[in-house]
């Protein structure tokens, strides 16, 4: 298998690539792995360390909007996996017209090459803040879409776009929607990270609102594995959601963050809400564990408490990072 990844110096794609190569994902054996990243601050070729220098991985650095050069990657790679996204919500409140050039235009170029090389699968790697916010029960792959955040909607755009591709042209798309993801080498603007290493730096964590918003989490190392059930058993014209069974609100979460870092809550700043903040996610994922065999394996303490201990072992991956989080 000649497979293209984007993305991949980030918190995802480089978990994918990292278990592809060591041969951590069932089906994947041997394959070899083309890279594509445009290293935005959130992207880091450490995060490739493990496995940089594999016989199998060529890491190209660039960007997925740029047309000439996904084209001469796309016509030697029989598989694609779309990671590469503009992701954080609060800087797509400040600022969204780069969310819309990556996510959207981003999307668009790699789906024409795609579809150009006659690729055999494309994955395009969603989320599910693409359904906007639900009280009560849980969202399935059919339920219409309602994104609430500017980054949400460049999301939505691009899962629209996908799927338009294969209706249109018969291209081999696959759209896969996930829970959050939380693990180590995840940048510290995200939730659990910026947590622990605010809690590890002796500053206070900032909770938006009331702290009762709710969220599943699922370790990225689920996510790859469901990722790559999609890739090689998912039926091309569907979405999947990819789930953690874990839903905890903000605030059950900060305390257990706080306890796993041996902190009180007097390091909690309450903090307005961010604006549009969504209240409940919540993914039906029965599809993919009846169609494609895919469980969570990861338990969430265990999960949780080995995400924490990596932070703590690894300061000189984050601390340069740490800044870039303050929004």
């Amino acid at each position: 298998m000649e497979l293209l990844i984007t993305g991949v110096a980030g918190f995802i794609g480089s978990a994918f690539v990292r278990l592809a190569l060591q041969d951590q994902l069932p089906g994947l054996a041997g394959a070899r792995i083309t890279v594509l990243d445009k290293l935005t601050y959130a992207g880091n070729f450490a995060n490739l360390g493990p496995v940089s220098e594999s016989d199998r991985l060529d890491f190209v650095p660039g960007d997925v909007a740029d047309a000439a050069l996904v084209d001469t990657l796309m016509r030697r790679h029989d598989h694609v996996i779309h990671f590469a996204a503009e992701s954080h919500v609060d800087r797509s409140i400040l600022a969204a017209a780069e969310f819309a050039q990556t996510n959207v235009v981003g999307t668009q170029v790699l789906l024409d090459a795609a579809q150009r090389h006659g690729v055999t699968k494309f994955v395009h790697v969603s989320t599910d803040e693409v359904y906007g916010s639900i009280a009560q029960g849980k969202w399935r792959e059919d339920t219409p879409i309602a994104p609430n955040s500017p980054y949400a909607a460049t999301k939505a755009g691009a899962d629209l776009l996908a799927l338009a591709y294969h209706r249109t042209h018969g291209l081999p798309v696959v759209v896969t929607r996930c829970a959050n993801n939380y693990g180590p080498y995840q940048h510290p603007e995200k939730l659990i990270p910026r947590f622990v290493t605010n809690l590890l730096s002796g500053r206070p964590v900032p909770l938006y609102g009331d702290g009762a918003q709710v969220r599943d989490w699922v370790h990225v190392e689920d996510h790859c594995r469901g990722t790559a059930s999609a890739l090689l058993r998912g039926r091309a014209g569907e979405v999947y959601h990819i789930g953690g069974d874990k839903e905890l609100t903000n605030k059950g979460l900060t305390a257990l963050l706080l306890q796993a870092c041996g902190a009180g809550w007097d390091r909690v700043e309450h903090v307005a809400d961010r604006k549009g903040h969504d209240r409940r996610y919540a993914l039906d994922d029965r599809k993919i564990r009846g169609e494609r065999g895919y469980r969570p394996e990861v338990e969430f303490s265990a999960g949780l408490a080995a995400t924490v201990q990596w932070y703590r072992e690894n300061t000189e991956w984050w601390r340069p990072l740490a800044g870039e989080g303050s929004l």
